[in-house]
């Protein structure tokens, strides 16, 4: 009898540790696995705004013990994304609206402190510029309608001359899925091209859809489109797994079917590939919104390699292809999570780090720069963390668009 009772103990025990280790999981906005998603609607649509406060002076995010943050630039108009020369030159893009938007910045470190030395309106009269390229004696822009390539000699200070548009884009987009970021690959020969939706769930009929949720491969001169992969609701930062030449992506996916749906994602980007949008999300869960609509589509569905938590506005995306910080970060890749709005608590607001080997993901996200939330029970935040450089220097650059800050991250 006494075995009896310790065997159901021991049972019962086992029991009660999975069911909470099952109720963690889906509680955590940070889920790991499709197997672990909860119900659609298992919690309400929630909208929950941030108010943005601005960092006071002398305070900065948290990065792990071993590493220094510094503000390498502030002052400036919504910086978005970040781009780095192989001459070293930088390039911002502020891609807010308004009469100091709309346009890129050259800044220079040149005693290599830390903190910028030279800064130079580059380029103005865009429209909501994102992803910046240079290839050979070509400069390309993108902008949300539209693809712009100048000619471009290394090293000068502002672009002078016209350029000229090499791609029509679909303009805009749902909330903020106006932004057109670029790639190229290792040649030279192909330049890649994020396009975000332009609705939540295809609300507005898929036949507005086209070119849209989408990655693009071009020629150099905007010639030979085609699309790459689909199915993505909103993918913006892109970058190559060092070692590879596979093409991987951040997307922010879709709203309004609870807290914990559906998470954002890292992923590789397989040619040809469909991730699931609007159908269906992570595989073959379909989207209740769009029962039946498209089964075949549905079971073509691609699984996302990496989730990101939900609402978490993943964004930026760089990978660590340098050796100034320590062992485990060589070759993994850093994501910027601008931060939630449509979730009951806040998630997101930080920059997270994923582990890599052999171009493969490792592990688990971990948190790497953190702090951005200042009150959450009054829903302040600081900042928010959007793109990621990795710079030849060895350090992170953030860009803090809400906060008009670019953060240097470097090892002691």
């Amino acid at each position: 009898m006494k075995n009896l009772f310790l065997t159901l103990f021991i049972i019962l025990f086992i029991f009660s540790f999975q069911s909470c280790k099952s109720a963690k999981k889906l509680n955590d906005p940070a889920i790991v696995s499709s197997d672990s998603l909860p119900a659609p609607y298992a919690t309400p649509a929630t909208a929950r705004i941030s108010k943005v406060l601005g960092w006071p002076v002398g305070k900065t995010p948290n990065a792990p013990e071993g590493f220094i943050v510094n503000r390498f630039a502030e002052g400036l108009n919504s910086p978005r994304w970040i781009y780095q020369a192989t001459n070293g030159d930088i390039f911002i893009t502020e891609s807010h609206g308004g009469d100091k938007g709309n346009q890129i910045l050259l800044l220079r470190d040149k005693n290599n402190d830390g903190i910028v030395d030279e800064k130079y309106t580059f380029l103005t009269n865009l429209n909501k510029p994102l992803g910046v390229l240079i290839l050979g004696n070509s400069f390309y822009v993108a902008n949300t309608d539209g693809l712009i390539m100048y000619p471009y000699t290394n090293g000068q200070n502002k672009m002078s001359v016209s350029g000229k548009k090499i791609l029509d884009l679909p303009a805009g987009g749902y909330n903020n899925h106006w932004t057109r970021n670029i790639v190229a690959n290792r040649e030279g020969t192909k330049i890649y091209v994020s396009v975000g939706s332009g609705s939540n769930v295809g609300e507005n009929g898929m036949e507005n859809e086209v070119r849209r949720a989408c990655i693009l491969e071009i020629n150099p001169d905007g010639s030979g489109e085609k699309v790459y992969a689909s199915g993505l609701r909103n993918p913006v930062g892109m970058a190559w797994a060092p070692g590879t030449n596979t093409l991987w992506t951040a997307v922010n996916e879709r709203d309004n079917l609870g807290d914990d749906l559906v998470p954002d994602y890292i992923t590789s980007v397989k040619e040809g590939g469909f991730y699931g949008w609007p159908y269906s999300y992570f595989g073959q869960h379909e989207d209740p919104r769009m029962k039946g609509q498209n089964p075949a589509l549905v079971a073509s569905a691609l699984i996302p390699d990496v989730a990101l938590g939900s609402h978490t506005a993943s964004l930026g995306l760089d990978f660590y292809n340098t050796s100034k910080f320590p062992q485990k970060y060589r070759n993994g890749a850093f994501v910027g999570q601008h931060g939630s709005w449509n979730r009951s608590q806040f998630a997101g607001y930080k920059v997270v780090f994923v582990p890599f080997a052999n171009g493969k993901p490792t592990g688990k996200p971990e948190d790497f720069l953190t702090g951005f939330i200042a009150n959450e029970a009054k829903n302040e935040v600081y900042g928010k963390p959007v793109g990621v450089k990795v710079l030849l220097d060895g350090s992170l650059l953030i860009a803090d668009d809400s906060a008009g800050i670019i953060w240097r991250v470097a090892s002691k």
